[in-house]
């Protein structure tokens, strides 16, 4: 991976994290972290773990571990839609977004909307402060929609 100046913003952001927190600054970490940014869209534990580099003798135990610590100090998020298994996603330099769920095929599709994060963000709840937010809508997809019109079902 080229280093560039947002990945070297995003490793020093990870290796400030386990300073704090006195944990150890492995090169296992550090390769977990780097697969993990240079993985476009949505991934889960068992993906990165089979796409790590041979030479990183790295466990799904250890995969699963980082991805917990990367999730402490906010630079991946976890979502679980629906039934799927979890997922995780980078948050370094990616634009917010939402996201749209068929409940059939699993497919995700990311959506940004600028009128939906201004309401959220003005929106004001008692005694309650809001710090983030997510946003999954369910439904078909187009091709699920035409399947099932096929199929008679729709």
């Amino acid at each position: 991976m080229k280093e560039d100046k947002s990945f070297e913003a995003v490793k020093q952001g990870f290796t400030d994290f386990m300073v704090k927190n006195n944990l150890r600054k492995t090169r296992e970490r550090y390769a977990i972290l780097e697969s993990i940014y240079k993985h476009t869209g949505h991934f889960n534990a068992e993906l990165l773990f089979n796409q790590m580099p041979k030479e990183y003798q790295v466990s799904l135990a250890t995969v699963y571990n980082t991805l917990d610590l990367l999730q402490q100090c906010h630079l991946i998020v976890k979502h679980q839609f629906g039934e799927q298994g979890a997922q995780f996603e980078k948050t370094f330099g990616i634009a917010f977004h939402h996201h749209l769920v068929c409940t059939e095929c699993g497919k995700i599709r990311e959506f940004p909307d600028v009128n939906i994060n201004t309401l959220i963000q003005k929106k004001k709840f008692p005694r309650f402060e809001t710090t983030r937010y997510s946003l999954y809508v369910y439904g078909l997809c187009n091709k699920c929609i035409a399947q099932q019109k096929k199929l008679g079902k729709h």
